[in-house]
């Protein structure tokens, strides 16, 4: 639309596709120049305008004050939107507001900016003075498309099959959502009497209601019928206890499956994971799930974590209402309440209730009667609630799962005692906590978390827990120690969590207990001091290599969980005692180091056999000079086999690096990182030549180079004579190359130089002005003829450097002109 359209309303039904129509707008939009900021947020119900206008102002690189009225906020929020040229997409609203009252300006002709709103409302959409573009549902060609796009076109070949698909497909009515739902739950099936089966089913139960949103949930209610065990029926259930648009980890989301006793029955808690793992695959691949990356955590630019996952709105719409009420669910997450419902709105047997994220400040001294059988109650991120009474958990004998995480409370009344069916039992960030009763006869309690509570000593009775799996105590400052004698009682522990536990960390006397925990599985664990560390990997190394770790040493900090076996070193000095490495190690973290060498075979014991590193990042120390330095007499890789396996090399905020590998009397180095895949170096300002040419065969394996604001930066691949050389450099699985903000950067490689990597995918190169040309050579076709590397997606430039774009040489440029995206950031 023009620029006389300044508000769009795009409305429809749920599970019409509005969303996923506007994410490609939104995507179109971030790879054109037209604006300065392109901003998604989903907005939700209920609508919180103080939540809005924090994402807004954070979309906008901005910060509001968090003790302001909303008003004032509002005219803050205003003041900076009136910065830039913008379009703000508002996704999922619900409820009619202002513009004004959320500090958003009208967008019109004159600043050329746009509003885009989705809503399930047209009457939402005509409130805000939208132009209304209703999005329809899909044709039955277009359905069945979809359909078969998503089950396979391999039905169509079995024989009678086509004609009951065609009509499974009308069944859907033209909704993507049902659509790909059901053919989710279908892909694999070819057995005809399936099928037909099938559509008896999903009409019997569409043609039974009239209202639209029930015509969708039963849609939906069909997949989860068809879902092959009631374990995986409740673990689809559970995802619902979230607030809307939640994104959870799969960590997290496991935890809650195994608390809850959905997961059961293995003989590991690694055999637990890897069946949760399974079945959030199932519902992903069903669709009753959708895969999120806006959860995984960063190192730089690297993803530390596993993507996320997420309910659509519509799914968990039909989770709620369509099923949960059958299995005595009650779901108020992030309603906004401030008191616990009255009684007229309790699901009769309620067993599980989820009162997550809201602003409840108190509890009634007792619950409705409906609430004796209640097994799960889920009162977290609650954050003023700050006093239960002491009759409140008198009658909830049943309870088993009991959540108080994120919330003010300072004390938990006695009657806690009396629960002994409790079998989770979690207090993370409670961080006023400072009294629990006596624990003694919750012997069947399996999870106790405390991370980051405010207590001073080990709950009384812990010792007693016989039953208990999970302990985590991390992050406690408040307490002192952990007494002798406490640790061995826990015999059935599977994972203890001992990082930064006041002003000491784990005893080496308490180490020795653990040791002796025959179940343990995952130990995450804080030394202060390099000769602590060192004395716990010499001393139990059997013990090591039969357990998951995440070891800290330094500075507490939270842990990675990004892989088995992790070590950070966190603003710590390394002094003459080098560290050493436990054998199995996967990633070695050393942040914000102190008085540290020149190298890091200085710091860490390269020449040991813990050849299982994968990953390793360097950040923000002022003493290193080179990841590896060697003499003359270290001739091959067996120096360092440490690094024989590395596939991450990150170095970031490292002033005086000026080189990877450093061999004194030599000038050819080992092929040391032969097997890395990415490497990344950010803010290295010493830094002028990444690659020199001796090493460039032993990077036949790179799949990313990243180099990002190296101010000195000058060559990306050097040679001795840089300036007549014609060599051939060969990458031939590098996918991603991104070079930004290298004011001084004046060549990717020798003057007359090529590289040569066909399976590039992404090339971004931001703020190079310096750079004249870039030597990718585009492989031939049989005729002869040039042609854009096969699996080349995109090449970024950002929009300032339109100009420079046009004066770069580049042979055959003309025909990468159809990738080209300028980006605004």
């Amino acid at each position: 639309m023009g620029d006389e359209v300044g508000m769009i309303g795009v409305c429809g039904i749920g599970g019409v596709g509005k969303t996923t129509i506007i994410k490609n707008l939104h995507n179109d939009l971030q790879r054109g120049s037209k604006f300065q900021k392109v901003i998604w947020i989903t907005v939700s119900h209920p609508l919180n305008v103080f939540e809005l206008q924090k994402k807004i102002a954070s979309a906008m690189g901005e910060r509001l004050r968090e003790e302001e009225e909303v008003m004032m906020r509002a005219a803050a929020l205003m003041e900076i939107m009136r910065r830039k040229r913008y379009v703000v997409i508002l996704d999922d609203v619900w409820q009619k507001f202002s513009l004004t009252e959320v500090g958003i300006p009208d967008p019109n002709v004159q600043n050329g900016c746009k509003v885009v709103v989705t809503s399930r409302s047209s009457e939402v959409c005509s409130y805000l003075r939208c132009k209304i573009v209703e999005v329809k549902p899909l044709s039955q060609e277009e359905s069945l498309q979809l359909f078969l796009n998503t089950v396979g076109d391999g039905v169509l070949q079995v024989p009678g099959l086509e004609e009951i698909l065609k009509l499974i497909v009308e069944e859907c009515a033209g909704l993507p959502l049902a659509i790909v739902v059901i053919a989710g739950s279908m892909r694999g099936v070819d057995d005809v009497n399936v099928w037909r089966n099938a559509l008896v089913e999903l009409r019997d139960r569409v043609r039974s209601v009239k209202d639209s949103n029930d015509e969708i949930f039963r849609r939906l209610r069909f997949s989860f019928d068809r879902l092959d065990s009631l374990e995986v029926k409740n673990c689809f259930l559970y995802c619902s206890f979230f607030r809307e648009d939640y994104v959870f980890s799969r960590r997290e989301l496991i935890e809650c499956w195994i608390d809850e006793g959905l997961i059961d029955g293995l003989p590991s808690r690694e055999a637990t994971y890897n069946r949760g793992h399974a079945i959030i695959d199932r519902l992903e691949k069903n669709f009753l799930l959708e895969k999120d990356s806006s959860f995984s955590g960063q190192f730089g630019r690297y993803p530390l974590r596993r993507a996320g996952a997420k309910m659509h709105d519509v799914v968990r719409d039909m989770a709620i209402i369509g099923i949960g009420p059958e299995f005595g669910y009650m779901i108020k997450a992030g309603m906004n309440l401030v008191e616990l419902p009255d009684q007229l709105g309790w699901v009769k047997d309620t067993g599980k209730l989820s009162l997550m994220e809201n602003n409840i400040l108190k509890v009634p001294p007792s619950l409705p009667p409906k609430c004796l059988s209640l097994s799960t109650l889920i009162l977290s991120s609650n954050p003023n609630l700050s006093e239960i009474p002491e009759s409140f958990f008198g009658e909830m004998l049943a309870l088993k799962v009991l959540d108080l995480s994120n919330t003010a409370i300072e004390t938990l009344p006695n009657s806690i005692s009396k629960l002994e069916n409790l079998s989770a039992l979690r207090l993370q960030r409670c961080m006023k906590l400072k009294y629990l009763p006596s624990l003694a006869n919750l012997r069947g309690l399996k999870k106790l978390d405390l991370h980051k509570a405010g207590i001073e000593v080990v709950p009384q009775g812990m010792g007693m827990l016989i039953s208990l799996e999970y302990l985590d105590l991390s992050f406690c400052h408040n307490l002192r120690e952990i007494r002798t004698g406490i640790l061995p009682n826990l015999s059935s522990l599977q994972y203890l969590g001992v990082c930064c536990l006041g002003v000491c960390c784990l005893q080496i006397r308490n180490l020795e207990e653990v040791a002796r925990l025959k179940k343990l599985e995952t130990l995450e664990c804080q030394f202060y001091g390099i000769q602590d560390f060192n004395h716990f990997v010499n001393k139990f190394k059997d013990f090591q290599s039969a357990i998951a770790y995440s070891l800290g040493v330094g500075t507490a900090r939270d842990m990675l969980r990004h892989s088995k076996y992790e070590l950070v070193i966190n603003e710590c000095q390394i002094g003459k005692e080098c560290v050493v490495l436990p054998n199995n190690l996967e990633d070695l973290w050393i942040l914000d180091g102190k008085n540290m060498r020149s190298s890091l075979n200085k710091m860490v014991m390269l020449e040991m056999e813990a050849n299982e590193l994968r990953r390793c990042r360097i950040w923000d120390s002022e003493e290193i000079e080179c990841v590896v330095e060697l003499d003359s007499s270290s001739s091959s890789s067996l120096c360092c086999p440490v690094l024989d396996k590395l596939e991450l090399l990150a170095l970031q905020m490292l002033p005086k690096l000026c080189e990877l590998v450093r061999v004194e009397g030599a000038t050819t180095p080992p092929p040391i990182f032969s097997n890395l895949k990415t490497l990344i170096i950010e803010r290295c300002s010493g830094m002028r030549k990444l690659l020199p040419l001796e090493l460039q065969q032993a990077f036949q394996n790179l799949e990313e180079i990243s180099v990002y604001k190296c101010e000195q930066m000058e060559e990306i691949i050097a040679s001795p004579n840089s300036g007549a050389s014609s060599d051939k450099f060969t990458f031939p699985k590098l996918r991603r190359l991104g070079l930004c903000e290298l004011p001084q950067l004046k060549s990717i490689c020798s003057a007359k130089g090529v590289m040569v990597c066909d399976s590039i995918e992404e090339i971004t190169i931001f703020r190079c002005r310096e750079l004249n040309r870039i030597p990718v050579q585009l492989p031939l076709l049989d005729n002869g003829q040039p042609s854009p590397p096969p699996c080349l997606k995109e090449i970024k430039i950002d929009e300032e450097s339109k100009e420079w774009w046009e004066s770069v040489e580049w042979d055959h440029k003309n025909l990468l002109q159809p990738f080209l995206n300028y980006l605004s950031n």
